[in-house]
């Protein structure tokens, strides 16, 4: 099992912290997964966490937009200390995108701009796909269609399911202990800054394992890439690069040109100096590429 848990450990850590709320508006149905603070008025921006992550994580990108924007924050059941309510048992990823759309429609948003960090980046990609209602625009903050592509790009969600499982049993197995002795192994590499890895580490350490570990099922075994095409919504992608990854820039480059092929009008562009959490490595920079975006 040892193999399984180390895998799981650096792939959570760099989708690391990949996230729905219940705001006053929302569905009774979508308080069971996710909690929303809404702040600011204007055009509403939807802003969804990742893996393990608290909403606060946005904090900066908050107070950039709140003078300007309606900005609803995401907050997922049993990430970073929330209950873990209706995310207790069963599937994660695909309920909570259902639970996202079922808040937009109950709070009346019309075609929100969805920004969405790794896991919620991804839940953004399925949200444009099948609720393309909801989306006025979206910008994807480091993740991919199908997260397998880091590791092969002949992956399929069948030939991973095996491995999938395994991590997913792993990490709801592991100790408390072990698990945060995992994450804090592992956070460095997927955040650069000091503080940045401390608050990471803080919302990893206190998240439910078995909604982590079953959310990542999730995220290994759901393949977007189908309904990439017909997205209507304009998507930008950010993507991290830095010499720790190990790999030169144009390498970095082709992964995530070649996962977003089938959606030819995204707009992809690298953020240099950067980990997995680019919102916390570089704020400047994503705050410029946040303001660009919403133009």
């Amino acid at each position: 099992m040892r193999k399984p848990i180390r895998r799981f450990a650096i792939l959570m850590a760099m989708l690391s912290a990949l996230g729905v709320f219940g705001g006053r508006h929302a569905h009774a149905a979508t308080q069971d997964r996710m909690s929303v603070t809404v702040t600011g008025k204007g055009p509403d921006v939807v802003l969804i966490p990742g893996l393990a992550s608290s909403g606060a994580v946005w904090d900066a990108t908050v107070s950039q937009l709140s003078a300007t924007h309606r900005v609803h924050v995401v907050q997922v059941a049993g990430f970073a200390g929330a209950p873990v309510a209706g995310d207790a048992e069963g599937p994660v990823v695909e309920p909570l995108v259902e639970a996202v759309d079922a808040y937009i429609k109950a709070a009346k948003l019309k075609s929100p701009a969805v920004i969405g960090h790794s896991m919620g980046g991804f839940m953004g990609l399925l949200l444009a796909e099948r609720h393309p209602e909801d989306v006025g625009r979206l910008l994807v903050v480091d993740s991919l269609p199908f997260f397998p592509l880091l590791f092969s790009p002949a992956a399929t969600p069948e030939s991973v399911r095996p491995q999938a499982a395994a991590m997913r049993d792993g990490v709801v197995a592991m100790s408390p202990e072990a698990f945060a002795s995992q994450q804090a192994m592992t956070m460095p590499r997927f955040v650069k800054s000091t503080e940045g890895q401390k608050l990471a580490l803080e919302w990893s350490k206190a998240s439910s394992q078995s909604v982590v570990g079953r959310a990542m099922y999730d995220l290994m075994t759901t393949d977007a890439r189908g309904g990439l095409a017909g997205v209507k919504a304009p998507i930008t992608l950010l993507y991290p690069y830095d010499p720790a990854m190990g790999a030169p820039p144009a390498t970095i480059d082709k992964i995530y040109a070649d996962a977003y092929a089938a959606q030819p009008g995204a707009v992809l562009k690298r953020i240099d100096d950067s980990r997995h959490f680019i919102m916390l490595d570089q704020p400047k920079a994503f705050a410029e590429a946040v303001e660009a975006f919403l133009k």
